[in-house]
């Protein structure tokens, strides 16, 4: 928990965010237009520091001397806001460079949001921010918002002092918000103030033209009065400090809430493998915030029911619930929530209900979940069922169900609670059915509560802190032996055949089977006689990846005659299927014992790069979907991680009387490709591996099929 100080001064952007002096350029005597706003609203919010409007338009504005130009103030300038036609912005810019100021936000649009000459008028921006090191947000922005300092450096109506209506507040703890839409950043903290969630920033990102995205979330991360990060994503433009900046907070045990939008735009490439037509353009992005254990949340309200639970509340140490409700009705309904997120309302014990029996009416149930009844509300026993559950250890959460719209009345005494309250080991969350009065928000926000009126939000938010509570960020992979490996030879043309596919495999360390490529007639003899029968025969060409598709393989051939009669087919059929195609031959491999059929495959994402999946594989690969992403490369223990996390997991460990399989060996396969794609990745598009059967337990595994894709270069 923060202790509430600002964050000390050494990080790059503290005069961006927390500025002691701020111009504006462009500001105007009318308060009810944008560029008096900025003005109204920096005043309103008690800004400590000095202000200087900028226009040379008029002497002074509400009091303060107003100046031709930047040039013209002759002190320091942290921050520039600048909020005049998009022509002219450039020019103010390079004055405000020429000066010396610090930083600048650009709420001017009309810029890459246009296209053409306006998006080179925004290129130009990004340059100046180069050569100059001043640091620009925007444009098209809407600023920032920093509650501790009385920075209220936007036009956001959000931030509007009104004396009438002082500042609700129940946490402690304080979530910054980062958005690339400043309308729905605003909202998230517009939202999040009216439960009484206290705020650290919010910041709109605009264009990014130079600070992005990524930049303002690692001054989140660093930032010591921030405790929750609430991130809204619309795409990753600044990706290395991104991660960067992902990798630290998932090493800081600091929580991060993101809503990813856009994710129904297609891909928009053809794919040679399963791999990459699975993945959906917005694959990596889920790959990247699993592996930092972001939050992922797709509803507003549902976000910020998260951040509460977060911020008000310490990490549970389980996933067992207890219900407290003064409504039977209610009650069921919160437990049945609960449990359909996957956590457990367990009965409580004897000497625990009968403890609660002494406190309520003999029409109540002590069971779980516990029904006080509203009689138990007026004698106390709401208030002491609560204090008996969160001083024990037979439920690590507790969800008081209960009405609180009355306007004069709530079912506590505020000063008997905020210790409960304070003291509490366990998260203790409040759900009322009816819509809660101000009365009550403010009265139980004394007390460091967080009124939730959304039940499956308060149910979700439970599921992802208890989850949360279990994340820690796996190991990264160490071993670079294969980094150093020199695959010039194999990555020849522009596609790889199997065969191909898997001496390359074979070249850094991989197991594949014991297979002989077999051009002509006369050699499947000798051939045969070196793998042994039974055996399998599959078309390769470079120009086949799926060769099922073509009736290119042949499974279980137990004669050389067999063998013959299919080598001659399989080349017949593929000639006369794909006569376009380059033949190699017919590989002959072993017939490999049973197995789970898994697929392994990497992909590029543009984006994040090199991305590793692992699913349940064979020819209903596509059908079911069942695949984790990860960004590569990965060790051993996050690919542990990836396997549990498929829906036909248990299939991997002893399913319904069957052997378990070789996790350990699976898990090593996994992390070698994962390398291979992650440290060859301007040689490798894609890999994919499909089937890997997995043996039992000490019998390895067999690739069945690989597919490496080359990244095509272009010729000069």
């Amino acid at each position: 928990m923060s202790d509430g100080s600002m964050t000390s001064r050494t990080h790059p952007l503290d005069s961006f965010f927390a500025p002691s002096s701020i111009a504006i350029i462009g500001a105007s005597r009318d308060a009810l237009k944008i560029p008096g706003l900025l003005l109204t609203f920096l005043r309103r919010n008690g800004f400590p520091g000095w202000i200087y409007p900028v226009n040379p338009n008029y002497p002074n504005i509400d009091g303060l001397a107003c100046y031709p130009s930047v040039a013209d103030i002759k002190q320091p300038i942290d921050l520039a806001i600048v909020i005049i036609p998009a022509r002219a912005v450039l020019d103010a810019l390079k004055e405000c460079a020429a000066v010396g100021v610090k930083n600048a936000i650009i709420i001017s649009s009309g810029f890459a949001e246009e296209g053409g000459d306006s998006a080179a008028m925004q290129d130009a921006i990004a340059d100046l921010a180069r050569a100059t090191g001043m640091r620009i947000s925007g444009p098209n922005a809407e600023g920032f918002y920093n509650e501790l300092g009385q920075v209220a450096a936007t036009f956001s109506p959000t931030v509007d002092v009104k004396p009438d209506a002082p500042r609700l507040l129940a946490t402690q703890r304080r979530i910054g918000i980062v958005a690339q839409s400043g309308g729905i950043g605003f909202a998230i903290y517009n939202r999040a103030r009216a439960l009484g969630i206290a705020l650290s920033y919010v910041v709109s990102a605009g264009n990014e033209a130079d600070l992005g995205a990524g930049a303002f979330f690692d001054y989140m991360v660093r930032d010591a009065s921030t405790d929750v990060i609430l991130l809204f994503l619309e795409g990753i433009r600044d990706t290395e400090t991104f991660l960067a900046a992902a990798e630290r907070a998932a090493e800081s045990g600091k929580p991060v809430i993101v809503v990813k939008v856009g994710r129904s735009g297609a891909g928009g490439r053809a794919a040679a493998s399963h791999t990459a037509s699975m993945a959906g353009w917005s694959a990596a992005y889920d790959a990247v915030f699993a592996k930092y254990g972001f939050i992922v949340s797709n509803d507003l309200d549902e976000a910020v029911a998260i951040a509460a639970v977060l911020t008000a509340s310490p990490p549970p140490k389980g996933d067992r619930v207890a219900v407290v409700t003064v409504s039977g009705g209610g009650g069921i309904w919160g437990a049945d929530v609960v449990s359909s997120q996957g956590l457990q309302v367990p009965e409580l014990s004897p000497p625990t209900q009968a403890a609660i029996r002494d406190m309520i009416p003999s029409y109540g149930s002590p069971r779980n979940p516990i029904d006080i009844t509203a009689q138990a509300v007026h004698s106390g026993g709401l208030q002491k069922t609560i204090e008996l559950l969160a001083q024990g250890d037979e439920v690590d959460a507790i969800l008081v169900v209960l009405s609180l719209s009355n306007e004069t009345r709530i079912p506590f005494k505020i000063d008997e609670l905020k210790p409960l309250i304070d003291a509490r080991r366990k998260p203790i969350l409040f759900y009322t059915y009816t819509l809660p009065s101000h009365f009550a928000r403010t009265e139980l926000a004394k007390a460091g509560v967080v009124v939730l009126s959304g039940l499956s939000h308060v149910g979700v938010a439970m599921r992802r802190a208890v989850e949360r509570a279990k994340f820690r960020l796996s190991a990264p992979a160490v071993d670079a032996a294969i980094k150093r490996i020199d695959l010039t030879r194999h990555l020849v043309g522009d596609k790889l055949s199997e065969h191909d596919s898997k001496r390359l495999l074979a070249s850094v360390g991989v197991s594949v089977p014991n297979e002989i490529l077999v051009s002509h007639r006369d050699q499947l003899h000798e051939a045969i006689a070196r793998v042994g029968l039974p055996l399998a025969m599959k078309i390769q060409s470079a120009d086949i990846p799926h060769k099922s598709e073509v009736g290119g393989v042949r499974l279980s051939i137990a004669t050389e005659r067999d063998a013959a009669q299919a080598f001659d087919d399989l080349l017949a059929r593929a000639s006369a299927q794909r006569p376009e195609a380059t033949l190699q031959g017919v590989l002959l491999t072993p017939m490999a014992k049973r197995g789970v059929e898994i697929i392994v495959g990497t992909m590029q994402d543009a984006t994040f790069g090199p991305m590793i999946m692992v699913g349940f594989g064979g020819v209903t690969t596509e059908l079911f979907k069942d695949v984790i992403y990860r960004p590569a490369p990965v060790g051993v223990e996050e690919a542990v991680t990836m396997l549990n996390e498929l829906k036909a997991a248990p299939l991997l460990h002893g399913f319904r009387g069957a052997p378990k399989a070789d996790v350990g060996a699976l898990t090593t396969l996994i992390a070698q490709i994962s390398q291979l794609a992650a440290w060859h990745r301007d040689g490798i598009a894609e890999i994919e591996i499909n089937p890997v059967l997995v043996h039992p337990e000490g019998d390895g595994t067999t690739i069945v099929d690989a597919l490496v894709v080359p990244i095509v270069k272009e010729k000069i």
